[in-house]
């Protein structure tokens, strides 16, 4: 849709509305909860979902498997336990557990007596992209549910940057942010007096795609952003036309100079609700950049690149983390929200979400 085209009125707007901030996210999902640097072998490692504690580790094989982060016995973390082979031995009692969440041995039982019926809760995993990616709906789901696909990760023409950092906010804010271009305001001494205009917007049961053309407008810009931009055959001064999609659950932003097929970069992220009520997120992101023409030059970079990065991302989260602030001390959404964009991704994220219900994980 373009911005002269007639849309549909949303049910923010008509009225039948529940509190975005009061969804949780859709559980039959992947998602990530660590990184695979963090998990190394031989070692247990204490991960979250929405309230639900996941104990993490990786067996002699280099597998990482995922537990409910409780000991059938007395509830004391497993992530606190010792792992030996393949298995995960409790701390407290050395209770020890397969993969598979079923108790391998009670070192004292007595003889004659039947281990008890059941052990731990067992999660699907998997290991992509330098992150351990967990299902934590619906395990029959989980065979037929695909990772997202990455091909720039994977491309000898990019480099990766890995993001990982909490966000006191709740996840939607964090959709909302990315989509919105017209923030960059608060950008303005990173980025300079850059101005978006949105080109148009398409939108679906699961997803907003919104293109912007950045113009330069002035205004001094931060060494990395500039360094970023010139990744692309453009060039920094060029207009660049960025594309920000949300695909429910992930989000994605490239930029691409104009006159080029080729992103300047690639970002991947995912907004991973840790508490039960899903008012503090961990952010997952991957920014895959392209190399230049010049061996060794995004290396040289790097260091200038990821500065830059790191500030947007501290502006972006005050900004979300001022914004849940605001909920928490008024109760509810009172934002006055004017654009049709932003509208239309909060239809997006209440329809596939789940209700919560208050003091339980959304599941």
């Amino acid at each position: 849709m373009t911005e002269a085209q007639p849309r549909r009125t949303t049910a923010e707007e008509s009225g039948a509305l529940t509190d975005l901030r009061r969804i949780g996210i859709h559980p039959d999902f992947w998602y990530p909860v660590a990184v695979s640097r963090k998990v190394p072998r031989g070692k247990a490692f204490a991960a979250v979902f929405a309230g639900e504690r996941i104990a993490l580790y990786r067996g002699a094989n280099g597998e990482v498997f995922a537990l409910e982060d409780r000991c059938a016995h007395r509830q004391v973390p497993l992530s606190m336990g010792v792992v030996e082979g393949e298995t995960l031995r409790c701390c407290y009692h050395a209770w020890a557990y397969r993969g598979n969440g079923r108790i391998s041995q009670i070192p004292y039982l007595p003889k004659g007596v039947d281990r008890p019926p059941r052990g731990v809760r067992a999660y699907p995993v998997r290991e992509m992209y330098g992150l351990v990616f967990v299902f934590p709906g619906d395990p029959e789901k989980a065979a037929t549910t695909p990772l997202p696909e990455l091909p720039e990760f994977h491309s000898p023409r990019h480099k990766t940057m890995t993001f990982s950092r909490t966000v006191r906010c709740h996840y939607t804010f964090m959709h909302e942010n990315l989509l919105d271009m017209n923030h960059q305001f608060l950008h303005r001494g990173v980025l300079g007096r850059i101005q978006p205009k949105l080109l148009r917007y398409d939108t679906g049961p699961r997803f907003v795609e919104a293109r912007y053309l950045f113009v330069p407008g002035g205004g001094r810009k931060d060494r990395g952003a500039g360094l970023l931009s010139a990744e692309g055959i453009g060039g920094a001064d060029s207009p660049d036309v960025v594309t920000v999609r949300t695909e429910y659950p992930y989000q994605t932003l490239q930029a691409v100079p104009t006159h080029s097929e080729l992103p300047a970069f690639s970002l991947w992220v995912a907004y991973v609700p840790e508490d039960a009520e899903q008012r503090t997120n961990h952010a997952y992101g991957l920014l895959m950049i392209a190399k230049p023409s010049i061996p060794g030059a995004l290396d040289l970079a790097w260091p200038f690149i990821r500065r830059f990065t790191e500030r947007v991302f501290a502006q972006d989260r005050m900004a979300v983390e001022a914004e849940q602030r605001a909920w928490d001390e008024q109760g509810e959404d009172r934002n006055h929200e004017v654009f049709p964009l932003i509208l239309d991704v909060r239809d997006v994220l209440r329809t596939n979400g789940v209700p919560l219900t208050p003091g339980t994980t959304a599941r």
